[in-house]
Parts: C-alpha cells; structure tokens; sequence
C-alpha cells in the first residue's frame, strides 16, 4: 500500500527564519556605520546602502537554498567539503567574525543601556550575558515563540524611525536620487572607503549566513518535489524580511543626513546622535531612538548567540546536551574584546565601526563557498543555482573581495 504524501503545510509555516536573521542587519554596527555616513556625506552614501542590502538578499537566499536542499548548514557544509586544514582556517575567520559582530551588539546594547538609565557601560555589557537565558526560557515554548519576540523587536526598531523620519522632513527627492543612483564619492577618500566598507560589513553579515541555512530545515518537512514549495516561500520570507532591514538601515542613514549634515554636526558616536537629537527634534526623538537602539543590540545579540552555536557545532561536528552551557561559553568568549575595549576606555563608535570593516574582510571566506556550495550540481541538484543567480553571486562575491583589496591598497598608500 502506497504511503500518502505528507500535507501541504500554510505558506505562512514557512515565514520566521527570515525575519530572525533581519535583525542582524538592524544591528548597532549598522547604526554607527549609518550614522557616520549620513552626517559626515549626506545622502550620498545611500546607494551603497541599497546594494548592500541586494547583495544581502541574494546571499541569504543561497543560504536558504543550501539549508533546504542538502539538509546542512553552511559550516557543516564547509567541514565535510573542504580539507581539515582548510575547514580549521575557515572555522578561526567565522570565529573572528562572531566576536566582531558580538562587538557592535554588546556595545549597542550598553550604549542604550546607559543613555536610558545611566549603568555604566562596562556593567551594560556583562548584563547582556542574560540573553542566553532569554533564549532557553522562550524555546521551552517552542522556537516560534523566540521567532515572535524577534519580530516584535523589528517592529518596534521599525516603527521607531517611522517617527524619527517624521519629525526628521528628510529632501524626499535626494533621497530618491541617491537610493539608486551611484555617488562617486565613495571613491574620493579612503575615510569614504571606509565607512563604505562598514556600511557592507554591517549589512552582508558572515554569521546571518550561518544561522539562516541552519534555521530553515525547522521548515522541510515532506518530500523532494515539497523542496521547491519550501524555497519559493522562503525566498520570499527572505525577500520581505530584507527588504524591511533596507528601510531601517537607509532611514537611519537618511534621518542622520537630514537632521546632523543639515546642520553643519558630524556626529561620530551613538551618544552623540542621542544627545544632539534632543534639542534639535525635541526629547521624544532622543528617547525613540535610545528604545530603538536597545530593541537592535537586545535582539540582534540573542540571534548572534544562536549563530555561535551553529558555527561551533558546525564546524566542531558535535552535538552538545548541555546547550545553555555552551551559549554561556561562546558568549563570554565572543563578548571578551568588548569588556576589554570597555575597560580600556576605547571610543565605542571606533570599535563598532572597525568591527563592521572585519566582517566585512571576512565577508569571502563566507560567500565564495556559499556561492560554490548552492552552484554544484552534484550537491544541489536541479535546485542547483540558474546561470543569471550564477552570474549575479559570483559578480557580488568579485565586488566584496575587490572592495577589500582596494580599502587594503588605500591603507599601505596612505591615501
């Protein structure tokens, strides 16, 4: 007797994994990134906001697609693929990378900590440690619950700027312009250069990758000819998700331009932006923002702890019982350069935006062999990436490899 198909799942089973990632692009290293583009360049550097944000979408699809098709996340894909020597390499520059991005959300998460009710940031950042037990707590329920608690976090980061772009009256019209059409700017200086990098560092981020390709096998369920099905509405949970990161992302660089460029103020540090808001938009604006901050560096380091666990897991090829010990673990090992960088008393927005430029050199130890992995028919299958998806992941990759390359040749020049 022939066994009968599994049940079509409701398209909205599907949509989650997405939006859990997203967060990761709302994080506080965007907001340093942004912040300092918009008030130091105005509107022009909005563009590379918006083909960060492509380049992102199409490198979280590969993700996805990888997760659905094969069954394995993206470092157990590179463990089983690639030598030991070459997996153990690539495992040390995904570490690097947790602890860059770890960097920028401890330190967001203090920053708003201490702007809200005045802790001292080095007290800030030990308290966000109890994200981890946030995590267990809200899996007992199942991980939807973890999902929702997200979402509602991106809500509330989203409806933020709503208000700050309301009270901002940003030129509609240059923001249009610069939306979509290339400044040259970015090529005048390294300074632009740089804060280029980190506004790609920010939004194409190595551990979204990783967590994103394991997330989604909590949605395979049935049979191969199910597979598409689940990749159609994951591409767009994907595509929806992203897309409402570019709106915060660009309104944060766009509030920055309209409010402190049009003001003459470079504002370099996230206090700084709190501070000046106040009397330049009134105190409801500083206070949103400061809401909006602690929502980015609450959420977006809880999804850091569960990509941790994934690359450690991943890479290491074990399966630990005792999860919380292990978040624990990689949390205070990931967290370890911010309470160091704290204790120091190195400027928070220097540290936020040179850990978005480290991510953003690790970005192709990441996306090369994501692009490889989803392109081999032999792994893929017919899912395998079509010759345009080919052309345009390849072309991205080029990109962020040649940006590094150029801001690398810029540095030794001196220029």
């Amino acid at each position: 007797m022939k066994a009968a198909a599994p049940a079509k799942k409701p398209f909205w089973f599907y949509f989650g994994p997405a939006f859990l990632v997203s967060v990761g692009y709302m994080d506080p290293g965007n907001w340093a990134t942004s912040l300092e583009a918009g008030s130091r360049y105005g509107y022009a550097l909005l563009w590379v906001v918006t083909l960060s944000s492509a380049i992102a979408i199409l490198m979280q699809v590969l993700a996805a697609k990888l997760g659905i098709v094969t069954g394995r996340d993206l470092a157990q894909m590179m463990r089983e693929r690639y030598r030991p020597g070459v997996a153990r390499f690539l495992f040390v520059t995904a570490f690097v990378a947790m602890m860059a991005t770890d960097l920028a959300e401890f330190l967001g998460v203090a920053l708003a900590l201490n702007l809200l009710f005045g802790l001292p940031l080095a007290l800030a950042v030990l308290l966000t440690v109890f994200d981890v037990f946030l995590i267990l707590w809200l899996e007992r329920f199942g991980f939807r619950w973890v999902e929702t608690v997200i979402l509602g976090f991106v809500a509330t980061i989203g409806l933020a700027y709503i208000l700050e772009l309301f009270l901002a009256h940003p030129d509609l019209p240059q923001v249009v312009r610069n939306a979509f059409l290339p400044n040259p700017t970015v090529f005048q200086s390294t300074t632009a250069l740089f804060v280029a990098m980190g506004i790609l560092g920010a939004t194409v981020m190595p551990h979204n990758l990783f967590l994103h390709s394991a997330q989604v096998k909590t949605r395979v369920v049935g049979n191969p000819e199910q597979k598409r099905r689940i990749l159609h509405w994951s591409i767009a949970d994907t595509v929806s998700a992203l897309s409402a990161a570019w709106l915060v992302n660009g309104a944060i660089l766009v509030m920055a331009a309209a409010v402190f460029h049009r003001n003459g103020l470079l504002v370099t540090t996230i206090d700084q932006a709190y501070l000046t808001l106040a009397p330049l938009l009134g105190k409801a604006a500083a206070l949103t923002f400061a809401i909006a901050l602690l929502a980015s560096g609450i959420s977006s380091s809880t999804t850091g702890t569960l990509a941790g666990q994934i690359v450690f897991e991943g890479f290491l090829n074990v399966r630990v019982r005792n999860i919380a010990a292990l978040r624990l673990f990689v949390r205070f090992l990931t967290m370890a350069p911010a309470v160091v960088a704290i204790l120091l008393s190195v400027r928070p927005v220097t540290l936020l935006v040179l850990s978005q430029v480290v991510l953003s050199m690790q970005l192709p130890f990441s996306v090369i062999p994501l692009v490889a992995f989803t392109s081999d028919p032999r792994l893929m299958g017919e899912l395998r990436n079509p010759p345009w998806v080919r052309l345009l992941a390849w072309l991205s990759a080029g990109l962020i490899v040649g940006l590094n390359l150029l801001l690398l040749v810029f540095a030794a020049l001196g220029v």
